[in-house]
């Protein structure tokens, strides 16, 4: 059960992961949802000149490169606990949280901290680089003539494809909440882990933000249709 609870967070999350994209065929989340308003964003920002883009691509980045930094200290910690094993379970055991956890399974445990947030650090880096290629990608735009369809559809898919390696990161710190309760209760782990993916999948598919976001999108839809009629 030690081990089971350990490395349950991990595979679920792999199975949301590989998963959703499934469902996501036939019931739009609200990350796909909100692809469609990163695509007006591009198609928008070619008929202007303006720092707003500029801003805005900022700020994202700015997020983005916190939490990396972020994961790297969280890193240093799990290295630093390895050699601290022995103190630590002296702790937990003095706190009545020991469970009988061997010097093994919390070796274990520890290294699958390590693989969660070098998970993030890395999907959080790969997502700052593709928000970098966004903006070289958004400031090369020429304003004195149309932009093709394709060449916006190229750049809002690099967006999106920068803000799923973003969510991934975000993922990666949700399922590290129930991995952390592993040192309370292995079954508070399994529990916590469950909770955490029916809360994921609430957000992504059934939250108040995918309603609205959802109903921005009809209406603008809608205005478009309305414009080129």
């Amino acid at each position: 059960m030690t081990l089971f609870a350990s490395i349950f967070p991990i595979a679920c999350w792999l199975a949301y992961n590989y998963g959703v994209p499934l469902v996501e065929r036939r019931f739009p989340s609200l990350s796909v949802i909100m692809s469609l308003q990163r695509r007006r964003w591009v198609a928008n920002a070619t008929r202007r000149e303006s720092p707003l883009d500029a801003i805005l691509s900022g700020n994202i980045m700015q997020s983005v490169s916190l939490l990396a930094s972020t994961s790297v200290l969280i890193i240093l910690a799990i290295f630093a606990t390895f050699s601290a094993v022995p103190q630590l379970l002296e702790t937990l055991n003095s706190l009545g949280l020991g469970h009988d956890v061997t010097t093994s399974a919390m070796q274990l445990h520890l290294l699958v901290l390590l693989a969660i947030f070098v998970s993030s650090f890395f999907a959080f880096t790969l997502s700052l680089r593709q928000f970098n290629h966004f903006c070289i990608m958004l400031g090369a735009i020429v304003h004195d003539r149309p932009v093709s369809e394709q060449e916006i559809d190229a750049i809002a898919m690099l967006n999106s494809l920068a803000a799923k390696n973003f969510n991934n990161g975000i993922r990666a710190y949700y399922f590290a909440v129930p991995a952390v309760a592993w040192f309370v209760s292995p079954w508070i782990a399994i529990a916590l882990t469950v909770l955490t993916t029916a809360f994921i999948i609430h957000r992504e598919f059934f939250s108040s933000a995918h309603r609205i976001a959802a109903s921005v999108a009809v209406i603008a839809s809608r205005r478009d249709k309305e414009m080129q009629s």
